[in-house]
């Protein structure tokens, strides 16, 4: 039979390490607290059930810590698979889809009608706190025409929307109010009336730079960008925008937009931009509140200071 003297101090001792991690945390909740933290959610975290609910967590986390999260979400696969069922070809060019108007009235079901509902619903298992918004409410996006150049040629890929404005006021007011934004990345243009598919990557670093955020984080299907790929799989943890500006010509296609958003919201006054790896759970705590972080971390130039 064990001695009842010692069982406590046991139990105090296997207690110490949450409690250290919880201290470790102290200077990042003292940092980030009141401030706007602006997450792009997509890759394999937005199919995983348990990633999914993991990321859940994360951003319930940061309201009840403080911060104010905003999210943005696009989605891809559910696209794809919606199109295919409605017997309608994915085409890509310049890297976006081609969006004819057949198809963008599935973007738009998809988008708002299945992964923004989703999304919102197990956010809301935590508490009254998600509300759900596309860049078409209120006039938060609004998008002209884009036409991407190819071979020196301007080409035609329908329904895809350049941002040219952002209104933050629907947001500003649900972060007074204590709720969470999750925004779909489509937006309707002033000129012609249309509504655009808007990359969710570019669209989260429009907001972020809109709203002042202190942070903006892209969640990838990757650990970071990489130093020198694919000769090495070390990740680069930090680096300034000029530095980033040199390194894009060389990035794959895939990490362009996501590097491209992440460069236009430390331009635009975002304190600290980050991709991170979607595929570990809690990456999103891992990153903010620990001192070591995960990803890759880009800093405006004059930047001074030790934060994650």
């Amino acid at each position: 039979m064990s001695d009842p003297s010692t069982s406590g101090t046991t139990r105090k001792h296997t207690a110490l390490p949450k409690a250290q991690i919880l201290i470790e945390a102290l200077p990042w909740l003292t940092r980030h607290h009141g401030k706007i933290v602006v997450i792009k959610f997509g890759g394999n975290a937005m199919v995983n059930e348990e990633l999914k609910a993991a990321f859940a967590q994360d951003v319930v986390f940061l309201r009840h810590a403080g911060l104010k999260p905003v999210v943005v979400h696009g989605g891809g696969p559910q696209i794809s698979a919606a199109l295919d069922r409605h017997g309608i070809v994915s085409e890509f060019k310049a890297g976006l889809r081609v969006t004819t108007e057949e198809a963008m009235d599935v973007v738009r079901m998809v988008l708002a009608g299945q992964v923004q509902r989703e999304l919102v619903g197990l956010l809301n298992q935590h508490g009254p706190f998600a509300v759900g918004l596309t860049g078409e409410d209120a006039h938060t996006i609004t998008a002209t025409k884009h036409t991407p150049e190819i071979d020196g040629e301007r080409i035609d890929i329908g329904r895809v929307g350049e941002i040219t404005a952002i209104d933050t006021g629907a947001i500003e007011a649900l972060l007074a109010d204590g709720r969470i934004p999750v925004v779909s990345s489509v937006a309707r243009s002033q000129d012609d009336g249309h509504v655009y598919n808007v990359n969710a990557d570019t669209a989260a670093a429009a907001l972020a730079a809109a709203l002042g955020a202190e942070t903006l984080m892209v969640l990838t299907d990757v650990e970071g960008l990489y130093e020198d790929w694919p000769n090495s799989d070390e990740v680069i943890s930090r680096l300034t925008a000029s530095q980033l500006e040199k390194l894009l010509p060389e990035l794959s296609s895939g990490m362009v937009p996501k590097m491209e958003g992440c460069l236009h919201a430390v331009r635009g006054g975002v304190t600290t931009a980050r991709v991170i790896d979607g595929r570990v759970q809690h990456s999103i705590l891992l990153e903010i509140f620990t001192d070591e972080g995960i990803g890759t971390m880009v800093v405006p130039d004059e930047y001074e200071g030790d934060a994650q």
